[in-house]
């Protein structure tokens, strides 16, 4: 059984990391899907997805680690091309990635203690994201 789900979201933009565990872990079980995996996918090029502690120390930590990765302050073609000043956001989101997969089990997403499911908005200015969720299992 294939069942998809969507969730939508209003972000900040800069960085902004929201912690989706909560909401995933709802579609999984609207699914009714016992054993299977999910497939989280953010449908937008400057926003990542991955699983971290979240917690302040780390999302510090993560913020420091896309400046010195992709600086905000450098020239990047796409800006050259568009004039919209993102460039940065899309090389940070294309590193992060746009995908995760996740097991499931007795009907629950199987992550670990301190894993939680999380994107993050790279982009310049605040957006409305979408996310979409597809449950695949018996």
């Amino acid at each position: 059984m294939i069942f998809t789900g969507e969730i939508s979201l209003k972000t900040k933009g800069d960085g902004e990391i929201i912690d989706i565990t909560a909401k995933v872990q709802k579609i999984v079980t609207d699914a009714g899907i016992t054993n299977g995996i999910a497939t989280v996918f953010v449908t937008h090029s400057t926003v990542g997805i991955t699983t971290v502690e979240f917690e302040p120390g780390l999302v510090a930590d993560l913020d420091k680690l896309w400046e010195r990765l992709a600086p905000k302050n450098i020239p990047y073609g796409h800006d050259a091309h568009w004039g919209d000043g993102n460039g940065y956001a899309h090389v940070r989101a294309s590193l992060l990635g746009a995908s995760l997969t996740v097991p499931i089990t007795e009907k629950k997403l199987v992550l670990g203690t301190w894993q939680q499911v999380i994107i993050v908005d790279f982009d310049n200015r605040p957006r409305s994201r979408i996310v979409i969720v597809q449950v695949m299992g018996e």
